[in-house]
């Protein structure tokens, strides 16, 4: 009877364990996208105005009277598996739209890009994000994404 009793509380266990994690899995989007709300709403209205005047002179592209039409931004890193496989999908990118789309790696470990990861609110790596001629984001995904399925957003 005991043993009886710990084997279907074990059972219990496991089947909790796997539902949490298939939970997880199924509202990964939503939940990255609530914390990613939350760095936001946390991001001090200094910070916003310096990452604003980096995006602004940097890819405001109608301001700058510069070629190109989107910014594709890529926030990662070099240790990521993910962020390694969108290595492909980047350079598919400068190859295919040498003139119409900048590519721009964003290591998250810099110290440097901490400013642009606040005013994103980055909560997950690797997070694409595409900007318009003005620099305003229009299209946003974090994990890893097909050239062709990223393609179809230009």
């Amino acid at each position: 009877m005991k043993i009886q009793k710990q084997t279907i509380f074990s059972s219990l266990a496991v089947a909790g364990i796997i539902l949490f994690f298939l939970v997880l899995v199924m509202f990964r989007g939503s939940m990255t996208s609530f914390v990613s709300q939350e760095i936001i709403a946390q991001t001090d209205s200094a910070s916003k105005v310096v990452a604003y005047a980096q995006i602004d002179s940097a890819w405001n592209y109608t301001r700058l009277n510069k070629r190109y039409e989107v910014t594709f931004l890529e926030f990662g890193s070099q240790g990521c598996s993910a962020c390694r496989r969108m290595e492909s999908v980047l350079e598919e990118f400068r190859t295919q739209y040498p003139n119409k789309v900048n590519v721009v790696f964003l290591n998250v470990l810099s110290p440097a890009n901490q400013p642009l990861m606040k005013y994103f609110g980055i909560a997950a790596i690797p997070t694409q994000i595409l900007l318009n001629r003005e620099g305003k984001e229009y299209f946003r995904h974090s994990g890893y994404i097909s050239f062709k399925d990223l393609s179809a957003k230009l």
